[in-house]
């Protein structure tokens, strides 16, 4: 196992959690794993354990607050944003093929969906599941090598979209630049979703129908993954850790010793930062909690 500290670069001295502060006293950054290609999609199980991404190489990991980490899959359809659903099945952003997709009980890749408008999708990228069951995702266009030749950008928009459990999608924001990150709030009623390439986050309410209304400026960062702790701050990746809280105020911000990318809480406490950083992923003990 692993286990490299370091200490916190740079923190800012209001991000407040109560008296606390968001960090654990004397929490220090910790290296849990390093020589990956590209670390992506840290996903949370419900026993804790964080599965993550090496996309260029095909493979999946999985972190244990105890154990460190070990390969789970190689050969994952390319999987890059991650979220476990109410059934603990680990859902996938598979851009091999452009699809949204799970593994079974057996490892083995399920589609889900693979399309819209009778066309494929530039390349499914993050998602979050609502407390209904149904999947919000970014679909961005980042070409791939491992795309055969004379694949293209094929929807006329980069945009989000919404997969509900009967099948049907819709796509419910057309006018972002490159979405990327999002993350919604688990009481259902309000999504964050970033515009990495326009360097802003927005945050929406969520309809009944799965639609989204009340597009509103949220933070001056884009994000390329994100999540959300048990106070409601919203936790964005983009050259640092940037916290805001609710209200859209920065309260927090983390550097690491590499860039990050995505991040979530993770252990059984769900207690422990975890963030994926190009060739290395991170630790960081926290007061504050996650909720997704």
């Amino acid at each position: 196992m692993i286990l490299i500290v370091f200490a916190i670069s740079t923190l800012t001295a209001f991000g407040k959690k109560g008296e606390e502060g968001l960090i654990a006293k004397n929490a220090k950054i910790e290296k849990a794993g390093s020589d990956f290609a590209f670390t992506e999609g840290p996903a949370v199980a419900p026993d804790g354990k964080v599965y993550f991404t090496d996309q260029p190489k095909d493979r999946i990991y999985v972190w244990d607050e105890k154990d460190g980490i070990s390969l789970w899959l190689e050969g994952t359809g390319r999987s890059n944003g991650m979220y476990f659903n109410s059934r603990g099945r680990l859902v996938t952003c598979a851009d091999e093929k452009n699809q949204l997709a799970y593994f079974d009980e057996n490892k083995k890749l399920v589609p889900i969906h693979e399309g819209f408008d009778g066309k494929h999708l530039n390349a499914p990228n993050d998602l979050w599941i609502s407390p209904n069951g149904g999947i919000y995702f970014s679909d961005p266009y980042y070409h791939r090598d491992w795309w055969a030749e004379g694949h293209k950008e094929i929807q006329d928009v980069r945009g989000v979209y919404f997969l509900a459990q009967d099948g049907k999608i819709t796509r419910v924001i057309n006018d972002f630049k490159t979405p990327n990150g999002l993350i919604g709030t688990p009481d259902g009623k309000t999504l964050y979703v970033a515009d990495i390439q326009a360097n802003e986050t927005f945050k929406y309410d969520i309809q009944p129908d799965g639609s989204l209304a009340n597009k509103t400026f949220f933070a001056p960062k884009g994000s390329d993954g994100m999540t959300i702790d048990d106070e409601g701050n919203v936790y964005l990746t983009s050259g640092k850790v940037w916290v805001y809280n609710p209200k859209g105020e920065l309260i927090e911000e983390i550097e690491f010793p590499e860039s990050p990318a995505n991040v979530c809480f993770g252990g059984k406490k769900r207690n422990i930062l975890f963030v994926t950083a190009r060739k290395g992923v991170y630790t960081l003990k926290m007061n504050a909690k996650g909720v997704n």
